[in-house]
């Protein structure tokens, strides 16, 4: 089996992992992992919006791979799948149990997050490129200033140490950073989780949709593939999948509008919150939060994305639209 990631040290511990995990599912499976290196990886500099969002900076020249069957699976981290769209042809094959979903602050040596919460961000920087991160960091330190930071995982924090300026899209710098947002799960990955100073819970900065679930994409029609990834897939984290995903594909969420979303499981039960932003400060806010069967996981998030429509949310998605 022929599985494509990125080149990133994330993307290929990730898919290493899945590679573990078939090669004890199905011993007598052969994986063979296929790097790529993404317009989204070989440009650190540009918004991931003029290569057509995360879909077409990281998602697009694998899923083409599978398509044109040179590929039997691509994995994706599911935050970077476009959820208001289809690619015709693919289906998520499997998902991995869901790492933890949460965000957290990463400091330059010097800085402590008391500094920060007691000056409500004044005088500091903090480097993030997704518009839902900057939308929450402004209500969490109304006097903060956001700066655009690009870059892998751990090219970021190398950047934060050695107080780098970070390039902007068109032309200049900005910076130094004082402190970052990033995923936990991938800290941890990394082995960056002594440098956490603070986890950001759901109720401060809601994960985005798909945050710390890996995905394994593959064509819809070949039933080998998807035998031998159903025998990896975790049926929770596949529910909460379906789940956020509604939302995105309801409001019509596209790679810079400022949409959260996640969902637990207890027992037979899901509880659904998603969320849409103005990333301005003291910008609108909407959140809903909704409870369901957790076997009906698309008319969960069906119902929650459009109590979100109900309450303004398109107004606020179209304000973020490249074209608006």
């Amino acid at each position: 089996m022929r599985i494509g990631t990125r080149k990133s040290t994330m993307a290929l511990a990730q898919t290493e992992e899945i590679a573990r995990r078939l090669s004890i599912a199905a011993p007598e499976l052969n994986v063979e992992i296929v790097k790529f290196e993404t317009t989204g990886d070989t440009d650190q500099t540009s918004k991931l919006l003029v290569h057509g969002g995360k879909g077409g900076a990281f998602v697009a020249e694998i899923r083409a791979a599978v398509v044109s069957g040179r590929l039997h699976a691509a994995m994706h981290s599911l935050k970077d799948m476009p959820g208001n769209e289809d690619t015709p042809g693919l289906v998520i094959g499997a998902t991995l149990a869901r790492d933890p979903p949460t965000d957290a602050l990463v400091l330059r040596p010097g800085v402590t997050i008391e500094d920060i919460r007691r000056s409500r961000g004044r005088g500091f920087k903090i480097g993030t490129n997704a518009v839902r991160r900057a939308a929450y960091a402004r209500r969490l330190f109304p006097e903060i200033e956001v700066i655009h930071f690009r870059g892998a995982a751990d090219t970021r924090v190398r950047k934060l140490d050695g107080r780098e300026m970070q390039r902007l899209p068109g032309g200049g710098e900005v910076g130094p950073a004082d402190a970052l947002i990033m995923a936990r799960a991938g800290l941890e990955r990394l082995g960056f989780a002594d440098r956490i100073a603070c986890e950001l819970s759901p109720r401060e900065m809601l994960p985005a949709v798909g945050q710390g679930i890996v995905a394994v994409e593959c064509a819809v029609q070949d039933w080998q593939t998807r035998r031998y990834l159903a025998l990896i897939d975790d049926p929770a984290a596949h529910l909460s999948c379906d789940a956020e995903r509604e939302v995105l594909w309801v409001l019509n969420g596209h790679c810079n509008s400022p949409i959260a979303g996640y969902s637990t499981i207890e027992g037979a039960e899901m509880t659904l919150t998603a969320s849409v932003l103005d990333d301005a400060r003291d910008g609108k806010f909407i959140e809903v939060t909704r409870s369901g069967p957790a076997n009906r996981p698309r008319e969960l998030g069906r119902a929650v994305g459009l109590e979100l429509l109900h309450k303004g949310a398109a107004d606020i998605i179209a304000r973020t639209r490249p074209e608006a």
